[in-house]
Parts: C-alpha cells; sequence; structure tokens
C-alpha cells in the first residue's frame, strides 16, 4: 500500500475530550471550533475520535455497575456507529484528517468502513497483541501511544509493526491526568528519535492546558506531531484538567508554531548564515595592519604585523593571517594588509579532516586509539572534495576493516581490486555505487559486496560513511581505469596520517 508519508509530518491531534459528552450535536460543535483553528494557522490537524462496542466490550456481570472506573462515563457517553459516522463525515467536510482509537476489534472494522484516515493505539492497548494484529493488517497509517511502556516494550512494537509492513509513529506519552511537570522526561523524545531514525516521533500532552512551554520544548527535543484533548464548555460542562478549551488549543498551536520557526534550520544541511550575522560579527573582528614598512615581494611575519579593529573591507583579518605571505605591493607603517588568504594542502588537510571527524561525531561512530587515516586524493589535494576519499584503516589481517568517509558531493574514481574482495555496509547519509556501469543506490544498513576484478566507483549528495569489510589489504591493488591516476606513484595520490 503506498502511503503518504507527509501526513504526520507537523501533525497536530485535537482529541475529543470525554468523547464530547456523548452527543452528537456537541462533538460536531468541537470540530467545528478546532477547523477554525486549522484554518487560521493553515496546519496539518486532525480530530481524533474513540471507538469502542460497548454491547461487546464491557463483560455483561460489569454492565450498569457504577463502582467500576470508567464504566459509568463509557456508558453515559455511548454513540453508535451510524452517530460515528456522521461525526466522520462532518471531519471531512471541514478539511480535517479523520482519526480514532479503536479499543477493540469491532472498533477496527469501524475505522475501516467510515474511512477513517489515521488509526491511533491508545497506550493502553499498547501490547494488547489481538488488537494491534488486525489493526496492522488494515495497512492504515498507525500512531502508537507509549505512555507506561518500557523501552524494551516500545521495541517490540517497533519491530511488530515495521515487521508488519506498516507506516506508523510513536508519540512519547505520560498517561499520568493530569501529567505532573516533574514526569514529563521530554529527553526521551531525543532518545526515540536517535533509537528509531525513520520513524516520525511526536508527543502527547495531558499537562496543565495553560502551559505552552511544554508543547514548545517537545518541538525544540523534535517531536513532529503534537497531540492534546479538546473539548467545548457550556453552561452545563466543564472540561477536565487536562484538556483544552478553543483559546486555550489555539495558543497551544501558535505556541507549537512559533518553536517550529525558532528551531528550524533555513537549510536542510547547513547552518544558514545571514548576511547581517556576517556583517555584525565582522564590524568587531580584528584587522591585520603593519607594524613597519614592507617592501613588496617580503615575506610578512608575525612580528612585522599587529591586530586592531576595525576590520575593513577587503582587508585581510586576524584569523587568515599566515605567517610568510609574500607582500603583493610595497606597505608603510599601520597600512591596512590587503592580501588574500594562503591556502595550502596542510590547511586542506586539516579543514577536510575536520569535516570528516565531524561526521563521525553527527553518526555516533567511536573510533578508539588504533586506526590509520589515509586521504586518496587523486587529483591533487585542491581537488579533494570533488574527487577522493577518507579511509580509515582499523584490522589488516587474514580479513580487513576499514571505514570510509566520503564528503558531500565527493566522488571516487572507477577502480577495481585483483586480489581484495570487499563488502560495503552503510552505516550514515546516503552512497551511490556504481558497479560495472549500473547504480546501486544505498541507504543506511544495505550491504554491497565488490567481488574481484569488478570495475567500481562511489559518490555520495550528503555525505556518506561507509564500512568496508574484506580479504587482506595489498597495496597496488587499486587499478584505476584513468591513465592519469594509475601512473601516479601510491605516494603521489595518498597522504597518510597516523593522529588526526
Amino acid at each position: 500500500m503506498n502511503i503518504n508519508k507527509n501526513l504526520f509530518k507537523d501533525l497536530f491531534i485535537f482529541e475529543m475530550a470525554n468523547s464530547h459528552q456523548g452527543s452528537v450535536e456537541h462533538g460536531i460543535d468541537i470540530i467545528k471550533a478546532m477547523s477554525r483553528i486549522a484554518r487560521k494557522y493553515n496546519i496539518n490537524a486532525a480530530v481524533k475520535l474513540q471507538y469502542r462496542n460497548l454491547d461487546t466490550f464491557i463483560h455483561p456481570d460489569y454492565k450498569g455497575r457504577d463502582d467500576i472506573k470508567h464504566i459509568p462515563r463509557f456508558m453515559s457517553t455511548k454513540l453508535n456507529y451510524e452517530q460515528f459516522t456522521q461525526l466522520v463525515e462532518v471531519i471531512h467536510e471541514e478539511g480535517l484528517l479523520a482519526m480514532s482509537t479503536p479499543f477493540d476489534e469491532d472498533g477496527v472494522d469501524w475505522c475501516m468502513d467510515q474511512g477513517i484516515d489515521i488509526i491511533k493505539v491508545a497506550s493502553c492497548s499498547a501490547l494488547d497483541w489481538p488488537l494491534l494484529t488486525k489493526i496492522a493488517f488494515t495497512q492504515k497509517p498507525i500512531i502508537i501511544s507509549t505512555g507506561g511502556k518500557s523501552l524494551s516494550d516500545i521495541d517490540k512494537l517497533y519491530n511488530f509493526f515495521t515487521h508488519k509492513g506498516c507506516e506508523f509513529a510513536f508519540l512519547h506519552c505520560i498517561a499520568e491526568y493530569p501529567a505532573p511537570m516533574e514526569h514529563l522526561q521530554l529527553d526521551f523524545i531525543d532518545r526515540m528519535n536517535r533509537r528509531y531514525p525513520e520513524i516520525t516521533i511526536g508527543y502527547s500532552g495531558h499537562e496543565n492546558p495553560d502551559d505552552n512551554i511544554i508543547p514548545m520544548l517537545a518541538i525544540a527535543k523534535g517531536a513532529k506531531i503534537l497531540e492534546r484533548h479538546v473539548g467545548l464548555p457550556t453552561e452545563t460542562i466543564t472540561l477536565n484538567s487536562y484538556s483544552m478549551n478553543p483559546e486555550q488549543a489555539e495558543k497551544w498551536v501558535k505556541a507549537a508554531i512559533d518553536a517550529k520557526m525558532i528551531c528550524e534550520m533555513k537549510k536542510e544541511d547547513n547552518k544558514y548564515i545571514s548576511q547581517e550575522e556576517i556583517d555584525s560579527l565582522n564590524s568587531l573582528m580584528r584587522g591585520v595592519y603593519l607594524k613597519k614598512a614592507v617592501k613588496k615581494g617580503d615575506p610578512i611575519m608575525r612580528e612585522d604585523v599587529f591586530f586592531a579593529m576595525p576590520c575593513n573591507s577587503k582587508q585581510m583579518n586576524s584569523g587568515d593571517f599566515t605567517e610568510g605571505i609574500l607582500a603583493s605591493k610595497d606597505y608603510d607603517e599601520n597600512e591596512e594588509l590587503h592580501e588574500k588568504r594562503k591556502i595550502t594542502d596542510i590547511g586542506n588537510v586539516r579543514n577536510v579532516v575536520h569535516d570528516a571527524k565531524g561526521m563521525l561525531y553527527e553518526a555516533g561512530i567511536a573510533l578508539g586509539n588504533d586506526f590509520e587515516v589515509e586521504l586518496s586524493h587523486h587529483y591533487g589535494m585542491q581537488h579533494f572534495r570533488q574527487i577522493g576519499a577518507i579511509i580509515i584503516s582499523i584490522i589488516n589481517r587474514e580479513y580487513c576493516k576499514k571505514l570510509l568517509v566520503i564528503l558531500p558531493g565527493q566522488k571516487h574514481p572507477v577502480h577495481a581490486h585483483k586480489v581484495k574482495e570487499e563488502t560495503f555496509q552503510l552505516l550514515y547519509g546516503d552512497l551511490n555505487v556504481n558497479i560495472e556501469g549500473k547504480e546501486v543506490i544505498m541507504k543506511p544498513g544495505d550491504i554491497q559486496t565488490i567481488l574481484r576484478g569488478v570495475k567500481h566507483s562511489f559518490t555520495s549528495i550528503k555525505g556518506a560513511i561507509f564500512e568496508e569489510v574484506s580479504t587482506t589489504h595489498i597495496k597496488n591493488d587499486s587499478y584505476y581505469d584513468d591513465p592519469k591516476v594509475r601512473s601516479l606513484d601510491p605516494i603521489e595520490r595518498k597522504t597518510i596520517l597516523k593522529r588526526w
């Protein structure tokens, strides 16, 4: 089934508080109040119902009793299939997604019959395997609350729905009503995002409805879905302590939108730096000035200069100064230094090493202390970011293990090995491997074996780290298609670093 994966993105879920008092008319009023908020802020929003076939959900001996928690409330707010159908129709007419939490198998059937867009699994049902099996069989998008569930429980849910081929999301949830601030544990959103990187993670809140710091923090922690109980107070209806009225719900939505704006990066893969920020910092930087007169062609040493504000346009700043730079003209004492930054192979090596280490940090890959780093620069260090690779040798015995770091946009040229057979496993990023002219696009976890004598190359759009496991690595066992690379001595196209 082809499911729209954007369905979960920035989704706000308005859950009907207390089953909208068991009134279709009151439920419609709540739906329309929430749809006005959704239209005002142009948000991706759903209204969520709760389905139970109370004729079978409650044991016959317990019907009508008021001494068992929840049963009196369930019975007093009971709606039938046709009434729920009417509510679903209004939700769709208002341009919202229809969502429901089925607490039994009949409720799942109702979801399918009524065209519910998303099925929700309540925290209390998250280990109800007969119910989960039926929900998974629908192949509907699923959102699972994890209140009261251990990490081991959540792992079981992840594996169950992954094996069933479902599109699903998790909500961090504290199943206390209301939930005290000291129990919220929003750091767990971070952990879920790291543990399940392909799954959308959200937050279902039950805290004080006037507290909009919590949803902002949840967004900052990486929550992409937010859920709250909502209702509509009247002269005869009072909301409980964890449900929002329309005014509170609108403030909640606005706070979340503000948090997203505050947190989001302007560029997908890199930090955005505005010209205003650059100008502001440049106004505080120190420029390079000459302590004494210097003749054209003379090397400029550290003792020949001083650093001071301001740093004017086209003037070298203190951070760009390199000792030994040659003067391109005669300079007078106290004159601004106007030279271009000297770019050296050592500087290039240092820059790419820093980038590679940053990628390893972000990927959470620890190298230990016993490894060797090779910069493979087939066309010189000046072209390394376009053509090359960073090869980290970990073990080389009868078996060999390496890590390869490919910088964003970097390519490794076509080559083959006569002695070595190797297998790649992508650990981080994206990797496109060309094998004898056939493109293989790898995602994290994918494995690709390269047999002896097979020509291959690889590249990455956003950067990649992959593990290479092979037979023993033999020097001079890389045979390149390009005669220019073939003619180079390995020393000319490799820089070896023992420590970085």
